[in-house]
């Protein structure tokens, strides 16, 4: 698991940058044109090769690394992006947003509690989203309530329902999700629902929680060299990770 905390912070302060940046690669407001064709295709390069650097390498690769591997110039990565923590930002967002759509598709498309976890869990691995995981969903339920007094309860999102502080997600598992962390707070809002589905189906080990899920989808999605001994590996570690995940009868 590659995801590192380096040029976490001042991204977390750039977040408002992100849309502006990503729009006109200035920061100064939001594009009002379309890209040239050239421009998206050169975006587009961008953001694939972020994902797979970084993915491979963890947020602490250089942009240099990144331009390589789009086959472009340092100077265009930061035309589009104006800084390191606003691309590493925007990737981390868009894996966040995918990771809580295949959630979501899981709970909706799954009348079986364990199949609904199952499946969003394969399908998460299988798209390497959780070598791209921000930190602060990683750390979820990392600290005890004996540390509770190290965290600022007020940037606690104040939501309330399935899985958000019940039984689903603890109080300790949204402690480090800020109110700019929508993202975050959806992926564990709707991961909460589907541990905690599960749980009450007496399918789900009771001691398992969303940070155990989210580690699961974080861990079982190695970064080989091979791609088909990839699949192999990740398909091979998660279903070990399953049975260890599963309830058993006494």
């Amino acid at each position: 698991m590659h995801v590192q905390d380096s040029h976490w912070s001042s991204a977390l302060a750039a977040g408002g940058m992100v849309s502006a940046a990503a729009g006109n690669g200035r920061g100064d407001g939001p594009r009002t044109t379309p890209l040239r064709v050239d421009a998206q295709r050169n975006l587009e390069h961008v953001l694939r090769a972020a994902r797979e650097v970084f993915g491979e390498l963890g947020y602490g690769a250089p942009m240099e690394d990144v331009a390589r591997r789009a086959r472009v110039g340092v100077g265009t990565v930061y035309r589009r992006f104006p800084s390191k923590d606003v691309l590493v930002r925007r990737i981390a967002e868009e894996e966040t947003s995918r990771l809580t759509d295949q959630a979501r598709a899981a709970l909706g498309q799954e009348d079986e509690p364990w199949s609904a976890l199952s499946r969003f869990l394969r399908t998460s691995v299988a798209s390497g989203a959780g070598r791209l995981l921000p930190p602060q969903v990683l750390r979820v339920g990392v600290a005890d309530e004996r540390d509770a007094s190290v965290f600022d309860e007020a940037r606690v999102p104040q939501q309330r329902g399935p899985g958000v502080g019940g039984a689903g997600v603890g109080t300790g598992e949204l402690r480090l999700v800020s109110e700019d962390d929508t993202g975050a707070a959806a992926l564990l809002e709707v991961v909460g629902q589907l541990v905690e589905r599960a749980r009450a189906a007496g399918e789900l080990r009771a001691d398992v929680s969303v940070s155990d899920v989210l580690l699961v989808i974080a861990t079982a999605a190695p970064s080989l060299p091979d791609a088909a001994q990839q699949a192999a590996a990740s398909a091979r570690l998660l279903d070990i990770l399953l049975e260890g995940l599963r309830s058993r009868p006494a």
